[in-house]
């Protein structure tokens, strides 16, 4: 059998937009729910969540029964073991965090290739190979894989050129919650200086010709990066929505 296609990288390389949401609450479930809901892609957030890399391949399987859904996911860190057992599980799309410069891109890349263009351990048996049914799985998997470096602090921004630069690194998305932490205002992710650096970044990004992308809760404010160029939006965070749910709900009897 063929390696399956990445659709979402597909789809950003051509300049379609993608509309995603997070997912943070583990079980497979919820993911399953997400995965019906009519979103482009989702992210399986392994950084900022109680889910574990063990928990992963479950969501992948569950996000699966949709297939005109990609699943993403986030890893814990720039880590190479941890980049190698979320794409042993089929991950096909990873976020690395923080990444500041080409130094640590170049890391994330390496770790997504195998030798001798990278340092991936090689494994057989694995949901990525179908289970050593993939034709050619080790010569071929690089081309359906996508790496999006996630930039999200000043120095980010000061090496974003750069950054994009970097063979392998198919996109980068911006993070405003550190962004704005890493500028002096902390939580502040509307503050117009914030707002202003992201913006300019997807300005930067055209001109090199590489996909970026940005979380943006706010419908006005995912609008307007969409309108900037952001070619893959995230727009919801299920605890986020599950908890003003409920306030809602409450609310309502108050």
């Amino acid at each position: 059998m063929k390696n399956p296609k990445n659709l979402f990288k597909a789809a950003i390389a051509s300049g379609q937009h993608q509309l995603g949401i997070w997912n943070t609450v583990g079980g497979n479930s919820v993911a399953e729910l997400l995965g019906g809901a009519g979103f482009d892609w989702i992210l399986v957030d392994c950084e900022h969540s109680a889910m574990e890399t063990i928990e992963v391949q479950g969501l992948l399987q569950a996000v699966a029964g949709t297939p005109d859904v990609s699943a993403a996911v986030r890893a814990a860190g720039n880590d190479p073991i941890l980049i190698k057992r979320l794409l042993d599980m089929g991950a096909q799309t990873l976020m690395i965090p923080f990444v500041q410069s080409a130094d640590e891109a170049e890391a994330a890349v390496a770790a997504m290739r195998y030798g001798p263009r990278g340092v991936r351990g090689m494994a057989g048996m694995t949901r990525a190979t179908r289970y050593g049914k993939v034709e050619n799985y080790f010569t071929t998997a690089e081309e359906e894989l996508c790496l999006i470096a996630q930039v999200e602090s000043v120095a980010g921004f000061d090496a974003l050129e750069q950054i994009a630069s970097v063979d392998g690194v198919d996109a980068l998305f911006f993070g405003p919650a550190d962004l704005s932490a890493s500028m002096g205002y902390p939580g502040q992710v509307a503050h117009p200086e914030v707002v202003a650096m992201i913006e300019e970044g997807f300005e930067r990004l055209k001109a090199v010709g590489k996909p970026g992308g940005v979380m943006a809760l706010e419908k006005a404010a995912a609008d307007a990066y969409i309108a900037r160029g952001s070619l893959f939006t995230a727009v919801g965070v299920d605890l986020v929505l599950l908890a003003n749910a409920v306030a809602d709900l409450r609310a309502r009897f108050s």
